[in-house]
């Protein structure tokens, strides 16, 4: 071997060994993410199903793993969706990277923020855009869907909610102070009239989170339609996009962050004047001003003007049929009993 082609090897070799070091490291990133969500999720579980603030005993631990997995199952399954969907178009995309959230007293908790994968070559064709962009959240919510039938299905005796709440039916509960509600959304409430035996005891929205698998399908619902908003590069946005032109995208995108903030506002106006109409939410204001500040409204341009196939154009109707039935209008609620 001369000696240009023996300096050349080296190189490669130095290359493919950065590479694979590269790779090694980006695995215990996302290794490393996940252990310390599916932990902060756990002690959210816990918060969550007991009541109890930290610091825990490591045997009650156990109580938070129902919610955790459930919650973890339906993150990992919206993210691989994408993921598995990038790799059948030859996209080269990121493993998740899981968000935990820490517990914090006095605080919302649902103990993570959710998952992301990061994209990293270009997507040229509207199939791939849109293969990509519903993989998602039907992987996502196909679970979700799964968690909430079995919650429904298998809801505790009252024994359970007393043992959280032993002054439950007591007159003195609660009083003078506030109750987290949870709001309904079409199909949390369509499951929950096919599927409770109603002269059975099914507790209110204001003490659904002790129960995990009915929390952890609630909070599903959530995240895919906050997912699922037809607004910029949101998944909602890449099938919106896809399926009309980028014009009509533009006009669906601003419609749907204007409607956002008006429910926004109304929440605000509703806690503001302590007029308890239980009218629209705050948060939805904040995720209007991301929306528009930090995701944009506008989506960038995919060079292909290929229309979808009919089969994805009726996928893609289904996909925003879901999250219209789960959107909530107003999905928390704080309220002075």
């Amino acid at each position: 071997m001369s000696e240009k082609l023996f300096n050349e090897q080296k190189v490669f070799d130095a290359i493919a060994a950065i590479e694979k070091r590269k790779k090694i490291k980006s695995y215990f990133i996302h290794i490393g993410l996940f252990i310390v969500t599916f932990i902060t999720t756990t002690l959210a579980g816990v918060e969550w199903t007991t009541g109890q603030l930290p610091p825990y005993e490591f045997n009650l631990l156990v109580n938070g793993l129902p919610y955790s997995i459930s919650i973890m199952l339906i993150i990992t399954f919206h993210e691989f969706g994408h993921y598995f969907a990038a790799r059948y178009h030859r996209v080269k995309a990121t493993l998740p990277f899981y968000i935990p959230y820490p517990t914090i007293p006095y605080f919302i908790n649902f103990g993570t923020m959710g998952a992301v994968i990061r994209t990293k070559s270009p997507i040229y064709t509207k199939k791939a855009m849109f293969d990509i962009g519903i993989a998602g959240p039907l992987s996502g919510f196909v679970v979700c869907l799964a968690i909430l039938i079995y919650g429904f299905t298998h809801v505790p005796s009252i024994e359970y909610l007393i043992q959280i709440h032993p002054d439950y039916f007591s007159s003195e509960f609660g009083k003078d102070g506030y109750k987290l509600v949870f709001g309904d959304s079409i199909l949390f409430s369509l499951l929950r009239y096919l599927l409770v035996d109603h002269n059975n005891f099914f507790p209110p929205m204001s003490e659904i989170y002790h129960y995990p698998y009915l929390c952890a399908g609630w909070f599903g619902l959530l995240v895919t339609s906050m997912n699922m908003i037809p607004v910029g590069q949101l998944d909602g946005g890449h099938i919106a996009y896809t399926m009309f032109d980028q014009e009509k995208h533009l006009k669906i995108s601003s419609i749907s962050t204007i409607i956002l903030a008006v429910f926004g506002f109304a929440g605000v106006i509703d806690s503001l004047l302590e007029i308890n109409l239980g009218i629209g939410w705050s948060g939805w204001l904040l995720w209007a001003f991301i929306l528009y500040f930090i995701v944009k409204l506008k989506h960038p341009p995919v060079p292909d003007a290929a229309a979808l196939d009919k089969k994805r154009i009726l996928l893609g109707y289904v996909s925003f049929i879901i999250f219209v039935i789960s959107f909530s209008p107003t999905p928390l609620i704080l309220k002075l009993i």
